[in-house]
């Protein structure tokens, strides 16, 4: 039997109004489900109406296309996990029971576990709440299901098999054999250290119940996506796209697309339709529209906070009120995707360096801005290094660091010592092009690393150190107008994006002051390294020597 469950088409099929829920294999299983699903009573909407009532076509395609995907003849289930991203208020909690409760009533399996994981006690309610409703609510499901509300557990009484909800950590999850595990609001999940580990364990059942399933249930998050929802999202995107063949997984994201946020044409109001599927049920269009004016009106902070729950848009760089002026304009400046430090060596007249940080609670940031032959353009490329300790004491951005390492952008050091050294390896690759200019250092705890820069026989006439607080403001004033006229680019980093959103301004008289302290357990290092070069080339660097010797010393291919 041949299915797919790519949908290449989903952006005209959203702009047609048409699904993007890939059809049931097994019809007849679907029919049996939605027979069960469509009975059930939504008790907290007015006059207690059923699912069949009062849902929109696209909730009865998702209970379709996973009870569809169950062959009764060999008692497996041929697709098993489904990611569902789409925004809030479109009855997400509620679906989720319902489909739950229609998962125990229809399972034959004595004594099945079946979950509903939240991240939180608070979110772990909104589920349980429907769930108990429309069984206490209806005298056959009463008859058949016992509710115990103290510990969130719903029981079937024939079969002994039980929902439970809970609020995830690895104690609750640890060892679970269940059938069929429903996760709420994945985005939240993404920002804990050990979600993965976790998620691994409670799906862990799937080996020994071929008929089990998994769902993953969420809104977009209100900061750029991190840890095990942006690993989720970014596999959802790919199956869905057709890039990665997985015919055991469905993706069913309700976003805009590509060409659509390319032209910002997804910020207009009239576009919020296309990716709320429950407009009309529970989204009151009047509501939506109102309040996407009060955002407006309340800054580009508060605007991104609705668009990222209500339009489901992707937050690629937080931007908050008392943000650094340069933020507005870095995701716009992102355009050299793919810059590599060789590339901006070849490109180059003159390379100067920027370092900061390297304490075992910091990230050690490294940047080189290059001003480009010809157009005089300064190109950005940058790179950090963490210790081990960092994730264990800062475990809130954990989950971040470990992308960030995935990505290339960032590297995890198993060694002490081993970022100092790779830094130098840096600095003696742009000294042997014959292109540097100086190198700015914080001189603030900075010994280890002129140590091994010395080791690496790079001249210490070559590095100054710049002086930090209100004397950095010109590098920072300088930074603001170079990315608002469009005369720096960088390669649009994810780790150099969180680094700009962390950057918090704190004024001081005439000057602009970014320090650590303002920023709190956020890192900024990279950025001060970027300001620490800046502030060298904004000195204008007489143009450099050729690349003869560069070639000589064989450092072509040495760092991508």
């Amino acid at each position: 039997m041949e299915w797919t469950t790519a949908c290449p088409d989903w952006a005209e099929r959203l702009r047609a109004g048409q699904t993007i829920i890939p059809p049931p294999i097994f019809p007849e299983s679907a029919e049996q489900a939605l027979d069960v699903f469509k009975q059930l009573k939504i008790v907290d909407a007015p006059g207690s109406p059923t699912f069949g009532e009062a849902c929109a076509q696209w909730v009865f395609d998702l209970v379709a296309s996973i009870f569809g995907a169950y062959d009764p003849v060999s008692g497996r289930r041929v697709i098993t996990e489904w990611f569902i991203c789409l925004p809030k208020k479109n009855s997400k909690s509620t679906i989720a029971a319902g489909i739950m409760i229609t998962a125990i009533i229809l399972n034959w399996r004595d004594s099945a576990e079946f979950s509903i994981l939240a991240p939180t006690i608070e979110i772990a309610n909104n589920s349980f709440a429907p769930s108990r409703d429309m069984t206490q609510k209806d005298e056959d499901l009463s008859d058949l299901l016992h509710v115990q509300t103290h510990i969130k557990t719903i029981t079937h009484r024939e079969r002994g098999a039980t929902l439970k909800v809970v609020a995830a950590d690895s104690n609750t999850v640890g060892g679970k054999k269940s059938v069929g595990t429903l996760v709420d609001e994945l985005w939240l999940f993404g920002k804990q250290t050990n979600a993965e580990n976790m998620l691994r364990e409670a799906i862990g059942g799937l080996a020994s119940r071929p008929e089990g399933f998994v769902i993953y249930l969420t809104t977009q998050s209100d900061d750029p996506p991190a840890g095990v929802f942006k690993q989720k999202l970014q596999y959802a995107r790919d199956v869905r796209d057709g890039k990665i063949e997985d015919r055991c997984f469905v993706p069913v994201i309700f976003e805009h697309p590509p060409e659509m946020v390319a032209s910002k044409e997804h910020l207009k109001v009239e576009n919020l339709a296309m990716v709320n599927p429950n407009l009309g049920y529970s989204v009151d269009e009047a509501f939506l529209t109102r309040e996407y004016a009060k955002a407006k009106a309340g800054g580009e902070e508060s605007f991104r906070g609705f668009m990222a729950k209500h339009g489901n848009v992707e937050i690629g760089l937080a931007l908050r009120s008392d943000r650094w002026a340069g933020a507005e304009f870095w995701e716009d400046q992102g355009v050299e995707i793919g810059l590599t430090l060789e590339d901006l060596i070849e490109r180059s007249e003159v390379i100067d360096l920027g370092i900061d940080g390297g304490g075992l609670d910091d990230l050690l940031g490294f940047a080189a801005v290059g001003r480009e032959k010809g157009t005089r353009r300064w190109l950005l490329w940058t790179h950090a290094w963490a210790h081990p300790s960092v994730l264990q004491r800062r475990q809130e951005i954990a989950p971040r660091l470990r992308d960030f390492a995935r990505d290339g952008s960032l590297t995890l050091v198993e060694q002490i010592g081993q970022d100092v050294a790779e830094v130098a390896q840096l600095v003696a690759q742009v000294d042997a092009s014959g292109l540097l200019d100086r190198v700015g250092v914080d001189p603030a705890g900075i010994g280890a690393v002129l140590d091994a820069i010395a080791e690496a026989e790079v001249s210490p006439d070559k590095v100054i150190g710049i002086s930090q607080g209100w004397k950095l403001t010109g590098a920072i004033k300088t930074s603001e107008r170079k990315l608002a006229e469009g005369e720096l680019v960088h390669d649009g980093k994810p780790m150099m994006a969180w680094c700009v959103s962390n950057a918090k301004v704190v004024p001081a008289g005439n000057a602009v002051i970014i320090t650590k302290q303002a920023s709190g357990y956020a890192k900024i290092d990279p950025l001060m390294a970027t300001f620490n070069a800046i502030s060298l080339m904004s000195l204008n660097p007489a143009a450099q020597g050729g690349i003869a010797n560069y070639i000589e010393h064989g450092f072509f291919g040495l760092i991508g």
